[in-house]
C-alpha cells in the first residue's frame, strides 16, 4: 500500500471557494479511483490561496482482475444483433461465446470476459486528468493554448475507438485561475501524465513573497514541512487558529476585546498562506455612526476585525487586519495603507448615516412604491399595506396594541431604500430601528422594525415582544400566502424564496411564545388581501359573507372563518379565488414543517400524523402539547397495550368490512350485549369519551391520557373472552360496531391507527 499526493498549484483562488473546492477534489478523486477498482484509505484535502492539495492513504499497487459476464441475444437472432453483441463484448466471433440452455425463453449466447488488473499509476493519471478537465468550479476561465485531450463522457468514461485508442480533441483548459503546476506522487514517485501542457512532477513553490523559489517533495510529510519552511501553512484550520490567537493577544495588549466573527476568520484564513495580524486605528469621530455600520464596512471592504471596550461594550476606534506576510518594517506601511482605505470607507458609512437621518422613515416608506417585490405580487408598498392590515388583526391575539403593530408594519421595510442598507443589505431592519429611535418613535415600534425579520436561522432567537411578534407573523404569512397563490411553492430541489424558513419561523414564534393562533383564519385574511388587489369585488363579496356569518350566528371572526368553508352560500367568487385549497394546502405545509421541527427535537413524526388526522388542528401550540402528552402516554404499559388493542380492533374491522362490503362504523345496540366483558367495555367507552373530551376542553392533555388509560383493561378483557366473529350474524355485527367504537373512543385524543408499533 502506498500514499498518493496531489497538488494543483495556480493563481489565487477566491477564499469563498476554497473549502468547497478542496472537498470536491477529495470526493471526485476517491470516487474516480474506486470506480476503477482502486479501494483506497483515508483521504484529506487542503486549500491555500494558491493551491489545492490532497493526500490519500493506502493506495494499492494495481486494481484487481475482474470477471464479467454479458448476456447476448438468442441463438438464431438477426445478424445485426449478433454483431452488436460481439462488438460490445470485445469478441472476434461467436466461437468465443458460450451457448446457455434455456427451455422457457430459448438458448442464448453468453460472453465471459476476464479483465486483468491495471497499474495504480495508470488509473491515477487517468482520474486526475478527468478531474482537472471537469472540475466543478462555479465560475472558471479558459486560458492557455489548446491541447489534445481524451474526450470524456458524462458518465466520466473516456470514449474509446474499436482499436482501443482514446478519441482526442483540441480543448482549452477551464480553471478558476491559470494553473501553473501539478504534483502527483505515488509512493514518492512521479505519476507521469500531462494536462494542458502541464506535466505532472514533484516540484512546487512556497509563499509568493517570502518563499517563491521552487523545491522538490517526496512525500506528504516532506511536502507539508517544505511548505512551512517556505512560509506556507497548508491547513486552513491551523491558519485560522493562528489568526485568532494573534488577534486576541493584540486586543488584550490594547485592553480591548475582539468582536468575534467566525465567517471573517475563515475568510482571512483563505486569503493568507502566512497570516500576520496587525492593529490599526481610525478617527474617533466615526464612532458617532452606529457600531454595526462600522463593523460591516470594515468587514466587507477590508476584511478587518473590529474591537470593543470590554467594560462599556462600545466600539473602539481601532481595528485588526490580517496581512499575508511578515514585513521588514513590522507592518507599518501595511497598517498605514489600510488606515487610509478604512478612513475612506467609514466616511462613506458616515455619509449614508447622516443622509438617511435627514431623509426619515416616512418618506422612505413612500419610495417602496417604486420597488417591485415580485412581478405577480406587486410592489413592496403593496406588500406592506397587506402586512400592516394583518398586523393590526394579529395584534389582538398576541396582546399587542393594534395601532402600534400597524405603524411598525407600515415602516418595517422603509430602510430598504436607505443608503446604508443599499450598501450593506445585511443591516436591513437594524437600520430601520436606528432611524426610528432617532425620530423618537415609540420603542415598541423601533424594536418591531428590527425584530420582524427574526428568526433568521436555526440559531437565531425569536421575537418575544407582542408588537414585534405581530409584525413578524404578518410578514411571514404574507410571504407564504403570496407565493402559494401564484403557484411558487418549494420543490424537492429548491426553495428560492425561503418559504420553508418562513414557515419554520412562524412555528417557532408560536411555540416559543406559547401563542393561541388560529392559522387558517389568518391565512384566509392574507389571501383576501392579495385577491383584493386584483379582484376587489370578489374579495368584498367573501368578506361580506364572513360578516353575515358573524352577525347571524353571533360568533367571532375566527369562528366565522371556521364555518365559512362549509356554508351553502359558497359563491362563485369564492370558487374563483380557490380560497379553500390555499388554506388546506398551506396548513398541510405547516404540518410537514412542524414534523421536521419536532423530529429535530426528538419527537416521533407518526404521533404528529396521529394528531393532525383528527382534523381541525390549527393551533400549533396545542398540537405540540397533545403530541408530547401522547408520547409520554405511549411509553407506559397502559399506552403500549391500548395501542395494540386499538390496532387489533382496526385490523379486524378492515378485514370484515372488506369481506362484507359494508361499514360497521356507528354505535352498537346495548340490548345485544351478552357477556360481562362486553358490558364493561361499553361502560368504559362511554366514560372515556366524556372524560377525554372534558379534559381536552380545558387543555389538560395529561388528564386526557389518564382517562384514556381506563380503556386498556376492558379492551384486553374483551379480546380475551369475547368471540367477535360468532355464528350469530346479528351478534357479530353488533360486536363489530363495538370495535369501531373502541377507535372512536380514542379519537378525542389521537388517531391511534396512524401510530407506528
Amino acid at each position: 500500500m502506498s500514499d498518493l499526493l496531489i497538488e494543483l498549484f495556480s493563481e489565487e483562488i477566491p477564499a469563498r471557494l476554497q473549502t468547497r473546492a478542496a472537498e470536491d477534489l477529495r470526493r471526485l478523486m476517491v470516487a474516480g479511483l474506486k470506480a476503477r477498482g482502486l479501494e483506497v484509505g483515508e483521504a484529506r484535502a487542503f486549500a491555500t490561496p494558491r493551491r489545492l492539495a490532497l493526500v490519500i492513504k493506502d493506495v494499492p499497487t494495481k486494481s484487481p482482475a475482474v470477471s464479467e459476464e454479458r448476456k447476448g441475444p438468442r441463438v438464431g437472432a438477426p445478424e445485426q444483433a449478433i454483431a452488436g453483441f460481439l462488438k460490445g463484448a470485445g469478441l472476434k466471433s461467436l466461437e468465443d461465446a458460450e451457448i446457455v440452455k434455456d427451455e422457457k425463453k430459448g438458448d442464448f449466447y453468453l460472453a465471459r470476459m476476464e479483465k486483468p488488473g491495471r497499474p495504480a499509476s495508470e488509473i491515477i493519471a487517468e482520474v486526475v486528468e478527468e478531474v482537472v478537465v471537469k472540475f466543478p468550479w462555479p465560475r472558471s476561465m479558459r486560458w492557455g493554448p489548446k491541447y489534445a485531450a481524451g474526450l470524456i463522457t458524462e458518465r466520466g468514461d473516456s470514449i474509446v475507438t474499436e482499436a482501443g485508442d482514446r478519441i482526442v480533441a483540441e480543448v482549452q483548459l477551464k480553471w478558476i485561475r491559470p494553473l501553473h503546476s501539478i504534483i502527483c506522487l505515488l509512493d514518492g514517485k512521479v505519476v507521469p501524465f500531462e494536462v494542458a501542457g502541464i506535466k505532472a512532477g514533484n516540484v512546487t513553490r512556497g509563499h509568493r513573497f517570502l518563499g517563491n523559489e521552487p523545491f522538490k517533495v517526496q512525500s506528504f510529510a516532506d511536502y507539508e514541512k517544505g511548505l512551512k519552511s517556505h512560509k506556507v501553512i497548508l491547513d486552513s484550520q491551523q491558519r485560522a487558529k493562528i489568526i485568532a490567537e494573534q488577534a486576541h493577544a493584540l486586543a488584550k495588549d490594547a485592553k480591548l476585546a475582539l468582536v468575534e466573527d467566525e465567517g471573517l476568520l475563515a475568510e482571512n484564513a483563505g486569503l493568507t498562506e502566512w497570516p500576520v495580524v496587525l492593529m490599526g486605528s481610525f478617527d474617533k469621530s466615526f464612532l458617532e455612526v452606529p457600531p454595526e455600520c462600522l463593523i460591516s464596512s470594515m468587514r466587507t471592504h477590508q476584511k478587518c476585525f473590529s474591537l470593543r471596550d470590554p467594560r462599556s461594550k462600545k466600539l473602539a476606534s481601532k481595528f485588526l487586519l490580517v496581512a499575508n506576510l511578515k514585513a521588514k518594517d513590522g507592518g507599518k506601511e501595511i497598517v498605514a495603507g489600510n488606515e487610509k482605505v478604512i478612513a475612506a470607507r467609514l466616511s462613506d458609512a458616515k455619509f449614508f448615516w447622516e443622509h438617511d437621518l435627514k431623509k426619515k422613515l416616512e418618506p422612505m416608506h413612500f419610495e417602496l412604491k417604486g420597488i417591485t417585490f415580485h412581478e405577480k405580487l406587486g410592489t413592496q408598498w403593496d406588500r406592506m399595506e397587506r402586512v400592516t392590515e394583518l398586523s393590526r388583526q394579529i395584534a389582538g391575539a398576541v396582546d399587542a396594541e393594534p395601532e402600534l403593530g400597524g405603524r411598525a408594519a407600515q415602516l418595517a421595510k422603509a430602510d430598504l431604500v436607505s443608503g446604508m442598507v443599499g450598501e450593506f443589505p445585511e443591516l436591513q431592519g437594524l437600520m430601520g430601528r436606528y432611524y426610528a429611535e432617532a425620530e423618537k418613535m415609540h420603542p415598541k415600534i423601533a424594536a418591531a422594525i428590527e425584530e420582524h425579520y427574526k428568526p433568521k436561522g436555526a440559531s437565531d432567537t425569536v421575537p418575544t415582544a407582542p408588537v414585534s411578534i405581530a409584525v413578524a407573523l404578518a410578514d411571514k404569512l404574507d410571504t407564504l400566502v403570496g407565493f402559494w397563490s401564484i403557484g411558487e411553492k418549494p420543490t424537492g430541489s429548491g426553495d428560492p424564496y425561503q418559504l420553508r424558513r418562513a414557515a419554520l419561523g412562524i412555528i417557532r414564534i408560536v411555540l416559543e411564545n406559547d401563542l393561541r393562533l388560529p392559522l387558517p383564519r389568518y391565512i384566509a385574511e392574507v389571501y383576501l388581501l392579495h385577491c383584493g388587489r386584483e379582484h376587489p369585488e370578489a374579495a368584498a363579496d367573501v368578506r361580506g359573507e364572513v360578516e353575515d356569518i358573524m352577525r347571524e350566528q353571533r360568533v367571532t371572526k375566527d369562528a366565522a372563518f371556521a364555518l365559512f368553508e362549509g356554508r351553502e352560500r359558497l359563491n362563485e367568487a369564492l370558487r374563483f379565488m380557490q380560497f379553500a385549497p390555499i388554506v388546506s394546502d398551506l396548513m398541510a405545509f405547516f404540518a410537514e414543517r412542524l414534523k421536521v421541527h419536532l423530529r429535530e427535537k426528538g419527537a416521533r413524526h407518526d404521533l404528529i400524523d396521529a394528531v393532525f388526522s383528527l382534523g381541525g388542528q390549527d393551533d400549533l401550540a396545542l398540537i405540540v402539547k397533545r403530541v408530547e402528552a401522547l408520547g409520554e402516554f405511549l411509553k407506559t404499559d397502559d399506552g403500549a397495550n391500548l395501542l395494540i388493542g386499538v390496532k387489533r380492533a382496526q385490523n379486524i374491522l378492515s378485514i370484515e368490512e372488506k369481506k362484507d362490503q359494508t361499514s360497521y362504523a356507528g354505535t352498537y345496540d346495548v340490548a345485544l350485549l351478552q357477556e360481562n366483558e362486553e358490558l364493561a367495555l361499553a361502560a368504559a367507552i362511554e366514560s372515556v369519551k366524556q372524560d377525554t373530551a372534558a379534559a381536552i376542553n380545558v387543555e389538560n392533555f395529561a388528564g386526557a391520557m389518564r382517562a384514556l388509560a381506563e380503556l386498556r383493561a376492558p379492551v384486553d378483557a374483551f379480546f380475551d373472552k369475547v368471540t367477535v366473529n360468532t355464528d350469530d350474524a346479528e351478534l357479530r355485527a353488533n360486536r363489530l360496531h363495538m370495535l369501531s367504537e373502541i377507535r372512536a373512543a380514542t379519537l378525542n385524543v389521537a388517531d391511534f391507527t396512524k401510530i407506528a408499533g
